[in-house]
Protein backbone atom coordinates (compact mmCIF):
# COMPACT_ATOMS: atom_id res chain seq x y z
CA UNK A 1 0.00 0.00 0.00
CA UNK A 2 1.21 3.49 -0.76
CA UNK A 3 2.27 6.04 1.31
CA UNK A 4 0.27 9.34 1.59
CA UNK A 5 2.97 12.06 1.25
CA UNK A 6 0.94 14.75 3.22
CA UNK A 7 3.03 17.50 4.56
CA UNK A 8 3.59 17.50 7.72
CA UNK A 9 6.37 20.08 7.95
CA UNK A 10 9.07 19.52 10.37
CA UNK A 11 9.17 23.63 11.48
CA UNK A 12 10.83 24.32 14.25
CA UNK A 13 11.98 21.05 14.78
CA UNK A 14 16.15 20.82 15.12
CA UNK A 15 16.55 17.21 16.09
CA UNK A 16 14.83 13.42 15.95
CA UNK A 17 12.06 13.42 13.75
CA UNK A 18 9.27 10.68 14.05
CA UNK A 19 6.64 11.11 11.56
CA UNK A 20 4.31 7.83 11.18
CA UNK A 21 2.37 6.30 8.09
CA UNK A 22 -0.38 7.59 6.93
CA UNK A 23 -2.63 5.01 4.72
CA UNK A 24 -4.41 5.81 1.19
CA UNK A 25 -7.88 4.75 2.47
CA UNK A 26 -9.86 2.02 0.53
CA UNK A 27 -13.37 2.13 -1.33
CA UNK A 28 -14.82 0.43 2.02
CA UNK A 29 -17.43 2.30 3.79
CA UNK A 30 -16.12 3.75 7.23
CA UNK A 31 -17.84 2.54 10.86
CA UNK A 32 -17.40 5.99 11.15
CA UNK A 33 -20.58 8.00 11.48
CA UNK A 34 -20.53 10.17 8.44
CA UNK A 35 -17.47 7.55 6.46
CA UNK A 36 -16.15 7.68 3.02
CA UNK A 37 -13.38 9.20 1.26
CA UNK A 38 -13.10 12.67 -0.36
CA UNK A 39 -11.39 12.81 -3.22
CA UNK A 40 -11.19 16.86 -2.21
CA UNK A 41 -9.29 19.51 -4.61
CA UNK A 42 -6.07 19.70 -4.46
CA UNK A 43 -5.55 15.96 -2.47
CA UNK A 44 -1.62 15.48 -1.62
CA UNK A 45 0.13 12.76 -4.63
CA UNK A 46 0.50 9.14 -3.22
CA UNK A 47 4.35 7.85 -2.95
CA UNK A 48 6.48 4.63 -2.69
CA UNK A 49 8.60 4.04 0.42
CA UNK A 50 6.69 2.47 3.54
CA UNK A 51 8.97 1.38 6.31
CA UNK A 52 11.69 2.41 4.19
CA UNK A 53 14.91 3.54 6.60
CA UNK A 54 17.01 6.41 5.79
CA UNK A 55 19.10 9.28 6.56
CA UNK A 56 17.71 12.95 6.49
CA UNK A 57 18.98 16.00 7.44
CA UNK A 58 16.09 17.72 9.09
CA UNK A 59 17.42 21.56 9.19
CA UNK A 60 15.14 24.33 11.02
CA UNK A 61 14.23 27.31 9.74
CA UNK A 62 16.72 30.84 9.83
CA UNK A 63 13.81 32.66 10.74
CA UNK A 64 13.09 30.87 13.73
CA UNK A 65 14.00 32.54 17.55
CA UNK A 66 16.03 29.44 18.98
CA UNK A 67 17.00 27.78 15.66
CA UNK A 68 19.41 25.76 16.10
CA UNK A 69 23.23 26.17 13.43
CA UNK A 70 23.21 22.46 11.76
CA UNK A 71 21.53 19.25 12.57
CA UNK A 72 23.04 15.90 12.68
CA UNK A 73 22.70 12.46 10.20
CA UNK A 74 19.63 10.23 12.18
CA UNK A 75 17.88 7.59 10.92
CA UNK A 76 14.37 8.60 10.15
CA UNK A 77 11.25 6.90 8.74
CA UNK A 78 10.33 7.17 5.06
CA UNK A 79 7.47 10.13 6.40
CA UNK A 80 10.10 11.51 8.18
CA UNK A 81 11.89 12.49 5.29
CA UNK A 82 8.67 14.10 3.64
CA UNK A 83 8.87 15.86 6.92
CA UNK A 84 12.12 17.55 5.30
CA UNK A 85 11.24 17.81 1.87
CA UNK A 86 8.02 19.71 3.18
CA UNK A 87 10.13 21.85 5.17
CA UNK A 88 11.84 22.99 1.51
CA UNK A 89 8.51 23.61 0.17
CA UNK A 90 7.39 25.75 3.38
CA UNK A 91 10.88 28.03 2.73
CA UNK A 92 9.90 28.51 -1.01
CA UNK A 93 6.68 29.18 -0.07
CA UNK A 94 7.99 32.67 1.42
CA UNK A 95 7.84 31.13 5.28
CA UNK A 96 5.15 33.46 7.19
CA UNK A 97 3.27 34.47 3.72
CA UNK A 98 1.82 30.92 4.00
CA UNK A 99 -0.33 32.35 6.47
CA UNK A 100 -2.07 34.25 4.05
CA UNK A 101 -2.84 31.33 1.81
CA UNK A 102 -4.24 28.94 4.12
CA UNK A 103 -7.62 27.84 3.09
CA UNK A 104 -9.00 25.98 6.74
CA UNK A 105 -7.30 25.46 9.81
CA UNK A 106 -4.78 22.48 10.11
CA UNK A 107 -5.36 19.56 12.77
CA UNK A 108 -1.68 19.22 14.35
CA UNK A 109 0.10 16.91 16.55
CA UNK A 110 3.26 17.75 18.66
CA UNK A 111 4.72 15.64 21.47
CA UNK A 112 7.14 13.03 22.66
CA UNK A 113 6.70 9.72 22.87
CA UNK A 114 8.76 6.06 23.83
CA UNK A 115 10.19 5.86 20.27
CA UNK A 116 11.84 8.74 20.67
CA UNK A 117 12.18 10.54 24.31
CA UNK A 118 13.91 9.05 27.42
CA UNK A 119 11.54 8.79 30.62
CA UNK A 120 13.86 11.18 32.37
CA UNK A 121 11.61 14.09 29.43
CA UNK A 122 8.40 12.69 29.43
CA UNK A 123 8.11 12.42 33.16
CA UNK A 124 8.60 16.21 32.99
CA UNK A 125 5.90 16.65 30.19
CA UNK A 126 2.86 14.41 32.29
CA UNK A 127 -0.30 15.69 32.40
CA UNK A 128 -2.52 14.39 34.95
CA UNK A 129 -6.36 14.25 34.84
CA UNK A 130 -6.84 17.33 37.37
CA UNK A 131 -4.69 19.78 35.40
CA UNK A 132 -6.10 18.55 32.08
CA UNK A 133 -8.56 20.75 31.23
CA UNK A 134 -6.53 24.01 32.94
CA UNK A 135 -3.75 22.69 30.13
CA UNK A 136 -6.57 23.01 27.69
CA UNK A 137 -7.65 26.36 28.55
CA UNK A 138 -4.47 27.64 28.10
CA UNK A 139 -3.34 26.00 25.11
CA UNK A 140 -6.55 27.97 23.69
CA UNK A 141 -6.01 31.01 24.84
CA UNK A 142 -3.11 31.34 22.42
CA UNK A 143 -4.19 33.32 19.24
CA UNK A 144 -3.82 30.49 16.82
CA UNK A 145 -4.81 27.59 18.57
CA UNK A 146 -8.87 27.03 18.40
CA UNK A 147 -8.86 23.57 19.84
CA UNK A 148 -6.56 21.26 21.79
CA UNK A 149 -6.62 18.18 23.83
CA UNK A 150 -3.72 15.90 25.26
CA UNK A 151 -2.84 12.22 25.66
CA UNK A 152 -1.04 11.39 28.28
CA UNK A 153 -0.10 8.27 29.57
CA UNK A 154 3.89 6.31 30.39
CA UNK A 155 5.33 5.84 26.85
CA UNK A 156 3.73 9.11 25.33
CA UNK A 157 3.00 13.22 25.99
CA UNK A 158 0.96 14.00 22.27
CA UNK A 159 -0.96 17.47 22.17
CA UNK A 160 -3.42 17.32 19.01
CA UNK A 161 -4.45 20.56 18.02
CA UNK A 162 -6.30 22.64 15.49
CA UNK A 163 -4.44 25.84 14.38
CA UNK A 164 -4.75 28.65 12.31
CA UNK A 165 -1.69 29.28 10.66
CA UNK A 166 -0.25 25.65 12.00
CA UNK A 167 3.30 26.43 11.74
CA UNK A 168 2.76 30.02 14.47
CA UNK A 169 0.53 27.07 16.17
CA UNK A 170 3.08 25.34 16.60
CA UNK A 171 5.14 27.46 18.24
CA UNK A 172 2.61 28.90 20.67
CA UNK A 173 2.26 24.94 21.41
CA UNK A 174 6.51 24.33 21.86
CA UNK A 175 6.77 27.44 23.90
CA UNK A 176 3.93 26.10 26.49
CA UNK A 177 5.36 22.84 26.59
CA UNK A 178 8.47 24.14 27.04
CA UNK A 179 7.11 26.76 30.10
CA UNK A 180 4.98 23.79 31.66
CA UNK A 181 8.04 21.65 31.68
CA UNK A 182 10.51 23.40 33.01
CA UNK A 183 12.56 21.95 29.67
CA UNK A 184 15.07 24.86 27.51
CA UNK A 185 13.29 24.68 24.03
CA UNK A 186 16.60 23.49 22.60
CA UNK A 187 16.52 20.75 24.51
CA UNK A 188 12.69 19.34 24.02
CA UNK A 189 13.11 19.92 20.54
CA UNK A 190 15.83 16.89 20.23
CA UNK A 191 12.85 14.85 21.25
CA UNK A 192 9.92 16.04 19.52
CA UNK A 193 7.78 14.56 16.57
CA UNK A 194 5.25 16.91 14.54
CA UNK A 195 2.41 15.97 12.06
CA UNK A 196 -0.26 17.80 10.30
CA UNK A 197 -2.96 16.95 8.89
CA UNK A 198 -4.08 14.02 7.30
CA UNK A 199 -0.17 12.57 8.80
CA UNK A 200 -1.99 14.14 12.20
CA UNK A 201 -4.96 12.41 12.21
CA UNK A 202 -3.52 8.90 10.95
CA UNK A 203 -0.99 8.62 13.25
CA UNK A 204 -3.67 9.18 16.55
CA UNK A 205 -5.46 6.39 14.42
CA UNK A 206 -2.28 4.02 15.01
CA UNK A 207 -2.44 4.88 18.35
CA UNK A 208 -5.68 4.41 18.94
CA UNK A 209 -5.23 0.63 17.28
CA UNK A 210 -2.23 -0.30 19.52
CA UNK A 211 0.38 0.00 16.09
CA UNK A 212 2.67 2.96 17.76
CA UNK A 213 2.80 1.07 20.85
CA UNK A 214 5.67 -0.49 23.00
CA UNK A 215 3.71 -3.56 22.62
CA UNK A 216 2.01 -3.71 19.48
CA UNK A 217 -2.25 -4.33 19.97
CA UNK A 218 -1.90 -3.78 23.40
CA UNK A 219 -5.51 -2.58 24.70
CA UNK A 220 -4.67 0.07 27.58
CA UNK A 221 -4.03 2.84 25.22
CA UNK A 222 -7.28 2.78 23.76
CA UNK A 223 -9.24 2.92 26.77
CA UNK A 224 -6.34 6.21 27.33
CA UNK A 225 -7.98 7.54 24.28
CA UNK A 226 -11.29 7.13 25.45
CA UNK A 227 -10.60 8.74 28.60
CA UNK A 228 -9.22 11.77 26.19
CA UNK A 229 -12.90 11.72 24.98
CA UNK A 230 -14.79 11.80 28.10
CA UNK A 231 -12.22 14.47 29.71
CA UNK A 232 -13.10 16.72 26.50
CA UNK A 233 -16.68 16.44 26.25
CA UNK A 234 -17.68 19.24 29.11
CA UNK A 235 -14.33 21.46 28.01
CA UNK A 236 -15.15 24.54 25.33
CA UNK A 237 -11.53 24.11 23.86
CA UNK A 238 -11.87 20.22 23.12
CA UNK A 239 -13.87 21.86 19.85
CA UNK A 240 -15.93 19.96 16.71
CA UNK A 241 -12.67 18.81 14.66
CA UNK A 242 -11.23 16.79 18.27
CA UNK A 243 -13.68 15.47 19.41
CA UNK A 244 -14.63 13.70 15.66
CA UNK A 245 -11.19 13.10 15.37
CA UNK A 246 -11.22 11.12 18.75
CA UNK A 247 -14.19 9.51 18.18
CA UNK A 248 -13.19 7.90 15.00
CA UNK A 249 -9.60 7.19 16.62
CA UNK A 250 -12.32 5.28 19.19
CA UNK A 251 -13.92 3.61 16.44
CA UNK A 252 -10.94 2.60 14.74
CA UNK A 253 -8.98 0.95 17.76
CA UNK A 254 -12.51 -1.08 18.75
CA UNK A 255 -12.38 -2.29 14.91
CA UNK A 256 -8.33 -3.50 15.16
CA UNK A 257 -9.03 -5.46 18.06
CA UNK A 258 -12.40 -7.02 17.29
CA UNK A 259 -11.83 -7.95 13.48
CA UNK A 260 -7.40 -8.88 13.61
CA UNK A 261 -5.46 -11.10 15.60
CA UNK A 262 -3.21 -8.01 17.02
CA UNK A 263 -4.07 -8.13 20.74
CA UNK A 264 -3.31 -11.64 21.31
CA UNK A 265 -0.22 -11.97 23.60
CA UNK A 266 1.24 -9.66 25.75
CA UNK A 267 -1.09 -6.37 24.94
CA UNK A 268 -0.23 -3.93 27.25
CA UNK A 269 3.04 -2.35 29.95
CA UNK A 270 1.39 -4.75 32.89
CA UNK A 271 1.58 -7.62 30.75
CA UNK A 272 4.89 -7.29 29.51
CA UNK A 273 6.08 -5.95 32.54
CA UNK A 274 5.25 -9.78 34.34
CA UNK A 275 6.41 -11.60 30.99
CA UNK A 276 9.20 -9.45 30.57
CA UNK A 277 10.11 -10.47 34.71
CA UNK A 278 9.42 -14.16 34.01
CA UNK A 279 11.83 -14.39 31.30
CA UNK A 280 14.54 -12.98 33.04
CA UNK A 281 14.05 -15.08 36.85
CA UNK A 282 16.93 -17.69 36.92
CA UNK A 283 13.92 -20.41 36.83
CA UNK A 284 11.89 -18.67 34.33
CA UNK A 285 9.13 -19.09 37.15
CA UNK A 286 7.84 -17.03 39.96
CA UNK A 287 7.43 -20.16 42.34
CA UNK A 288 9.07 -19.33 45.54
CA UNK A 289 9.68 -15.71 44.80
CA UNK A 290 8.44 -12.94 47.38
CA UNK A 291 6.31 -10.56 44.67
CA UNK A 292 4.99 -7.23 46.08
CA UNK A 293 2.82 -4.39 44.44
CA UNK A 294 2.97 -0.73 44.87
CA UNK A 295 0.10 1.20 43.60
CA UNK A 296 -3.72 -0.42 43.44
CA UNK A 297 -4.94 1.69 39.92
CA UNK A 298 -5.51 0.14 36.72
CA UNK A 299 -1.99 -0.88 35.56
CA UNK A 300 -1.85 -2.64 38.90
CA UNK A 301 -5.10 -4.70 38.53
CA UNK A 302 -3.86 -5.69 35.19
CA UNK A 303 -0.72 -6.36 36.63
CA UNK A 304 -2.60 -8.78 39.16
CA UNK A 305 -4.43 -10.62 36.62
CA UNK A 306 -1.66 -11.31 34.68
CA UNK A 307 0.97 -12.15 37.38
CA UNK A 308 -2.31 -14.85 38.40
CA UNK A 309 -2.30 -16.16 34.80
CA UNK A 310 1.40 -16.78 35.58
CA UNK A 311 0.50 -19.12 38.74
CA UNK A 312 2.12 -16.45 40.80
CA UNK A 313 -0.60 -15.79 43.63
CA UNK A 314 1.09 -15.06 46.36
CA UNK A 315 2.01 -10.86 46.79
CA UNK A 316 1.70 -7.97 48.70
CA UNK A 317 0.08 -4.92 47.84
CA UNK A 318 1.23 -1.49 48.64
CA UNK A 319 -0.90 1.66 48.59
CA UNK A 320 -1.93 4.88 50.29
CA UNK A 321 -5.23 3.53 51.28
CA UNK A 322 -6.86 0.03 51.97
CA UNK A 323 -9.98 0.65 49.94
CA UNK A 324 -8.67 -0.39 45.91
CA UNK A 325 -6.78 -3.36 47.72
CA UNK A 326 -9.57 -4.63 49.47
CA UNK A 327 -11.26 -4.66 45.94
CA UNK A 328 -8.55 -6.16 44.52
CA UNK A 329 -8.70 -9.09 47.11
CA UNK A 330 -12.65 -9.31 46.54
CA UNK A 331 -11.64 -9.46 42.59
CA UNK A 332 -9.02 -12.26 42.39
CA UNK A 333 -9.81 -14.53 45.01
CA UNK A 334 -7.34 -17.09 43.73
CA UNK A 335 -4.37 -15.01 44.56
CA UNK A 336 -3.53 -14.49 48.33
CA UNK A 337 -2.99 -10.56 48.20
CA UNK A 338 -1.38 -8.90 51.57
CA UNK A 339 -2.88 -5.38 52.15
CA UNK A 340 -0.03 -2.86 53.61
CA UNK A 341 0.11 0.87 53.82
CA UNK A 342 2.43 3.31 52.12
CA UNK A 343 4.09 4.57 55.03
CA UNK A 344 4.93 0.52 55.63
CA UNK A 345 6.61 0.42 52.25
CA UNK A 346 10.38 0.51 52.92
CA UNK A 347 10.26 -2.26 55.54
CA UNK A 348 8.48 -4.78 53.64
CA UNK A 349 10.56 -4.06 50.39
CA UNK A 350 13.70 -4.89 52.25
CA UNK A 351 11.16 -8.76 52.81
CA UNK A 352 10.69 -8.98 48.61
CA UNK A 353 12.48 -10.34 45.85
CA UNK A 354 10.62 -8.87 42.75
CA UNK A 355 8.60 -5.27 43.38
CA UNK A 356 6.96 -3.83 40.63
CA UNK A 357 5.76 0.05 41.36
CA UNK A 358 2.93 1.74 39.73
CA UNK A 359 2.39 4.54 41.94
CA UNK A 360 1.11 8.30 41.49
CA UNK A 361 3.55 9.34 44.20
CA UNK A 362 7.01 9.66 42.34
CA UNK A 363 10.31 8.43 43.88
CA UNK A 364 9.67 6.00 46.87
CA UNK A 365 12.79 3.92 46.87
CA UNK A 366 16.45 5.01 46.09
CA UNK A 367 20.06 3.63 45.74
CA UNK A 368 20.20 4.84 49.60
CA UNK A 369 17.36 2.53 50.61
CA UNK A 370 18.35 -0.25 48.96
CA UNK A 371 22.13 -0.27 50.98
CA UNK A 372 20.07 -0.84 53.52
CA UNK A 373 18.46 -4.06 52.84
CA UNK A 374 19.41 -7.65 52.49
CA UNK A 375 20.26 -9.40 49.91
CA UNK A 376 16.74 -10.82 48.32
CA UNK A 377 16.04 -14.63 48.60
CA UNK A 378 18.24 -17.54 46.23
CA UNK A 379 15.15 -18.02 44.23
CA UNK A 380 16.92 -14.52 42.26
CA UNK A 381 20.27 -15.28 42.99
CA UNK A 382 20.24 -12.59 45.25
CA UNK A 383 19.46 -9.83 43.09
CA UNK A 384 16.13 -8.02 43.98
CA UNK A 385 14.70 -6.83 41.28
CA UNK A 386 12.87 -3.36 40.59
CA UNK A 387 10.22 -3.02 38.04
CA UNK A 388 8.98 0.46 37.60
CA UNK A 389 6.33 1.05 35.08
CA UNK A 390 4.83 4.69 36.48
CA UNK A 391 5.23 7.87 35.10
CA UNK A 392 6.95 9.94 36.57
CA UNK A 393 9.14 7.19 37.79
CA UNK A 394 9.07 5.44 41.67
CA UNK A 395 12.48 4.15 41.60
CA UNK A 396 15.06 6.64 41.41
CA UNK A 397 17.97 6.66 38.46
CA UNK A 398 20.31 6.02 40.79
CA UNK A 399 19.07 2.23 42.34
CA UNK A 400 20.92 0.61 39.10
CA UNK A 401 24.20 1.77 40.64
CA UNK A 402 23.03 -0.87 43.59
CA UNK A 403 24.86 -4.52 43.26
CA UNK A 404 22.57 -6.33 44.76
CA UNK A 405 19.69 -5.04 42.09
CA UNK A 406 18.27 -4.58 38.69
CA UNK A 407 16.30 -2.59 37.66
CA UNK A 408 13.83 -2.47 35.12
CA UNK A 409 11.90 0.26 33.73
CA UNK A 410 8.78 1.29 30.93
CA UNK A 411 11.78 1.56 28.07
CA UNK A 412 13.06 -1.86 28.45
CA UNK A 413 10.00 -3.65 27.18
CA UNK A 414 11.11 -2.88 23.90
CA UNK A 415 13.10 -6.47 24.16
CA UNK A 416 9.57 -8.54 24.53
CA UNK A 417 8.16 -6.96 21.53
CA UNK A 418 11.44 -8.41 19.48
CA UNK A 419 10.18 -11.43 20.61
CA UNK A 420 6.74 -11.01 19.36
CA UNK A 421 7.25 -8.76 16.14
CA UNK A 422 6.58 -10.87 13.55
CA UNK A 423 3.58 -12.53 14.63
CA UNK A 424 1.92 -8.67 15.29
CA UNK A 425 3.67 -7.79 11.89
CA UNK A 426 1.48 -9.85 9.89
CA UNK A 427 -1.53 -8.58 11.83
CA UNK A 428 -0.73 -5.22 11.88
CA UNK A 429 -1.18 -5.22 7.95
CA UNK A 430 -4.56 -6.49 9.01
CA UNK A 431 -4.75 -3.08 11.13
CA UNK A 432 -3.61 -0.64 8.64
CA UNK A 433 -6.22 -1.14 6.06
CA UNK A 434 -9.04 -0.72 8.79
CA UNK A 435 -7.41 2.28 9.94
CA UNK A 436 -7.38 3.26 6.54
CA UNK A 437 -10.94 3.26 5.99
CA UNK A 438 -11.70 5.04 9.55
CA UNK A 439 -9.53 7.95 7.95
CA UNK A 440 -11.24 7.94 5.06
CA UNK A 441 -14.39 8.18 6.85
CA UNK A 442 -13.06 11.27 9.52
CA UNK A 443 -11.45 13.08 6.29
CA UNK A 444 -14.34 13.32 4.47
CA UNK A 445 -16.72 14.25 7.10
CA UNK A 446 -13.99 17.12 8.19
CA UNK A 447 -14.05 18.06 4.52
CA UNK A 448 -17.67 18.40 4.79
CA UNK A 449 -17.54 20.98 7.50
CA UNK A 450 -15.32 23.48 5.55
CA UNK A 451 -17.73 24.98 3.59
CA UNK A 452 -20.09 25.96 6.61
CA UNK A 453 -17.83 29.41 6.77
CA UNK A 454 -18.85 29.93 3.23
CA UNK A 455 -22.54 29.13 3.78
CA UNK A 456 -22.26 31.47 6.49
CA UNK A 457 -20.68 34.51 4.49
CA UNK A 458 -23.08 33.85 1.46
CA UNK A 459 -26.03 33.87 3.52
CA UNK A 460 -24.67 36.99 5.66
CA UNK A 461 -23.65 39.13 2.10
CA UNK A 462 -27.01 38.23 0.56
CA UNK A 463 -28.78 39.29 4.11
CA UNK A 464 -26.84 42.92 3.93
CA UNK A 465 -27.45 43.13 0.23
CA UNK A 466 -30.98 42.78 1.08
CA UNK A 467 -31.36 45.02 3.94
CA UNK A 468 -29.26 47.54 2.61
CA UNK A 469 -31.75 48.46 -0.67
CA UNK A 470 -34.58 47.52 1.10
CA UNK A 471 -33.66 50.65 3.23
CA UNK A 472 -33.28 52.62 -0.03
CA UNK A 473 -36.05 51.64 -1.52
CA UNK A 474 -38.02 53.07 1.98
CA UNK A 475 -36.44 56.29 1.93
CA UNK A 476 -37.61 56.98 -1.67
CA UNK A 477 -41.72 55.52 -1.07
CA UNK A 478 -41.58 57.80 2.38
CA UNK A 479 -44.11 57.68 4.73
CA UNK A 480 -46.40 56.47 1.92
CA UNK A 481 -46.51 52.93 3.30
CA UNK A 482 -48.07 51.55 6.21
CA UNK A 483 -46.42 49.41 8.37
CA UNK A 484 -48.65 46.34 7.46
CA UNK A 485 -47.13 47.20 4.14
CA UNK A 486 -43.73 47.74 5.02
CA UNK A 487 -43.92 44.92 6.64
CA UNK A 488 -45.09 42.99 3.01
CA UNK A 489 -42.17 44.13 0.94
CA UNK A 490 -39.69 42.71 3.84
CA UNK A 491 -41.16 40.08 3.71
CA UNK A 492 -41.23 40.04 -0.10
CA UNK A 493 -37.69 40.53 0.29
CA UNK A 494 -36.62 37.77 2.26
CA UNK A 495 -38.47 35.12 0.41
CA UNK A 496 -36.68 36.54 -3.09
CA UNK A 497 -33.57 35.97 -1.66
CA UNK A 498 -34.23 32.63 0.67
CA UNK A 499 -35.58 31.61 -3.07
CA UNK A 500 -32.20 32.46 -4.91
CA UNK A 501 -30.38 31.11 -2.11
CA UNK A 502 -32.02 27.78 -2.09
CA UNK A 503 -29.96 26.17 -5.06
CA UNK A 504 -26.29 27.55 -4.03
CA UNK A 505 -26.52 26.38 -0.39
CA UNK A 506 -28.28 23.10 -1.75
CA UNK A 507 -24.97 23.21 -3.39
CA UNK A 508 -22.61 23.35 -0.17
CA UNK A 509 -24.17 20.54 1.53
CA UNK A 510 -23.07 16.96 2.29
CA UNK A 511 -22.92 14.92 5.01
CA UNK A 512 -19.90 13.17 4.34
CA UNK A 513 -20.95 9.43 3.39
CA UNK A 514 -20.59 9.90 -0.62
CA UNK A 515 -17.14 10.75 -2.18
CA UNK A 516 -18.25 11.76 -5.36
CA UNK A 517 -20.73 14.41 -3.54
CA UNK A 518 -17.83 15.86 -1.28
CA UNK A 519 -15.70 16.35 -3.90
CA UNK A 520 -18.39 18.07 -6.05
CA UNK A 521 -19.65 20.55 -2.90
CA UNK A 522 -16.08 21.62 -2.68
CA UNK A 523 -16.02 22.32 -6.19
CA UNK A 524 -18.85 24.08 -6.05
CA UNK A 525 -17.94 26.11 -2.84
CA UNK A 526 -14.17 27.37 -4.40
CA UNK A 527 -16.72 28.22 -7.49
CA UNK A 528 -19.27 30.24 -4.85
CA UNK A 529 -16.50 31.87 -3.19
CA UNK A 530 -14.67 33.17 -6.88
CA UNK A 531 -18.35 33.89 -7.63
CA UNK A 532 -19.32 36.31 -5.18
CA UNK A 533 -16.27 37.53 -3.91
CA UNK A 534 -16.48 35.50 -0.45
CA UNK A 535 -12.95 34.66 0.37
CA UNK A 536 -12.13 37.97 1.51
CA UNK A 537 -15.80 38.45 3.57
CA UNK A 538 -15.63 37.89 7.42
CA UNK A 539 -17.07 34.72 8.91
CA UNK A 540 -20.14 35.69 10.97
CA UNK A 541 -19.82 34.21 14.72
CA UNK A 542 -15.96 33.32 14.40
CA UNK A 543 -14.66 31.74 17.76
CA UNK A 544 -13.40 34.71 20.20
CA UNK A 545 -12.60 36.95 17.18
CA UNK A 546 -9.52 35.07 16.26
CA UNK A 547 -8.85 35.17 12.41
Amino acid sequence: MAAHSVAAPAMALSGRVRAMEPRRSSGKSSAFATGGKCAAKARATFARGRNTVTRAVVTPPTTHDNARPDATLRPVSAAAVDSSKALEQFRSMGGASRYASEAKSSIVSIGLSIHTCPVEVREKMAVPEDKWEEAVKQLTSFPHVEEAGILSTCNRMEIYVVALSWHRGVREVEEWMSQYSGIPLDELREHLFLLRDQDATSHLLKVSGGLDSVVMGEGQILAQVKNVFALGENVEGFGRHLSGLFKAAITAGKRVRSETSIASGAVSVSSAAAELVQMKLPSNSFDGCRVMIVGAGTMSRLLVKHLVSKRCTEMTIVNRSAGRVEELQADFPEANIKLALMDEFLPLAAEHDVIFTAASTGVIITKDDLATMPAASACVDGKRRLVDIAVPRNVDADCGEDAGTICYNVDDLKELVEANKEARERAADEARELLAQEQAGFEAWRDSLETVPTIKRLRGKAEAIRASELEKAAGKLGDGLTKKQMKAVEELSRGIVNKLLHGPMQALRSDGTDPAQVSQTLVNMHALEDMFDLKNDGVPGSRNGKK
